[in-house]
C-alpha cells in the first residue's frame, strides 16, 4: 500500500502539467493605476487637453512574441471585436504600436493623446479630424461621427494583435493549440468644445 501511495505522489510530482499559454493586456490611468482616467474624473475632453494613459502587455506564451497594439477610434455605432467569431473591430485604424516582449516579460507603452481638432456639418455630425498620439499627429480622413455634440461620445479600441510565423503576418489575438484567443479593451470619452 506504501509503494502505491509512493509511486502516485511520484507521478503527480514529476508529470508537468498542461501549460496554457496567454497575454495579460490591459490599459492604466494617468499614475499608472488603474484610476485616474480623465482630468476632474469627467470623460468629457475638450480639445488640446492632454491625457496620459499606459496600455500594458504581457506575455505567458513560452516564448518570445512579436506584438502589435492597434489603435482605432470608434464611435456608439461601429461595432467592437467580436469575441464569438475572433474578429477585429471594423473602426478606422488610428496608430499601431509594435515591439518584441520577451517571455515572461512586460511591455507599457505610455499613451499620452489629445484632440487637436473637429469639424461639424452642417447637419450637426461631429467628426474628430486630428489627434495627437505622443509626438505624432495623425489627420484623420475616415473618423466616425457622432450627430450631435451635446452628446458626442467615442472610444478609443486597444486590439491586440500577434505575429503569425505560418502567415508571415499579424493575426488579431493568438492560438492556444486549436483556439483562436483575442484580448481587445475600450476606453469610452465625451468631445465637448468648452468645460463640461
Amino acid at each position: 500500500m506504501f509503494l502505491i501511495i509512493f509511486e502516485s505522489a511520484a507521478y503527480v510530482v514529476n508529470t508537468p502539467r498542461p501549460r496554457q499559454n496567454f497575454f495579460e493586456f490591459y490599459v492604466l490611468g494617468a499614475n499608472e493605476m488603474a484610476n485616474n482616467y480623465y482630468p476632474n474624473n469627467s470623460s468629457f475632453i475638450q480639445p488640446h487637453q492632454p491625457l496620459t494613459w499606459y496600455l500594458g502587455v504581457g506575455n505567458q506564451m513560452g516564448s518570445f512574441q512579436f506584438v502589435d497594439i492597434r489603435v482605432k477610434l470608434g464611435n456608439q455605432t461601429i461595432a467592437p471585436p467580436n469575441d464569438t467569431m475572433a474578429t477585429p473591430s471594423p473602426a478606422p485604424l488610428v496608430a499601431e504600436f509594435k515591439q518584441f516582449v520577451q517571455n515572461n516579460g512586460t511591455w507599457i507603452i505610455p499613451f499620452k493623446w489629445e484632440i487637436l481638432n473637429f469639424s461639424s456639418t452642417p447637419q450637426g455630425h461631429t467628426r474628430i479630424i486630428q489627434l495627437q498620439l505622443g509626438n505624432a499627429t495623425y489627420s484623420l480622413q475616415n473618423s466616425p461621427t457622432c450627430s450631435t455634440l451635446a452628446s458626442c461620445s467615442f472610444r478609443f479600441i486597444f486590439e491586440l494583435w500577434t505575429w503569425n510565423v505560418d502567415l508571415n503576418d499579424f493575426q488579431f489575438g493568438w492560438w492556444n493549440g486549436p483556439q483562436q484567443q483575442i484580448a481587445w479593451l475600450q476606453i469610452w470619452f465625451n468631445l465637448t468644445p468648452g468645460a463640461p
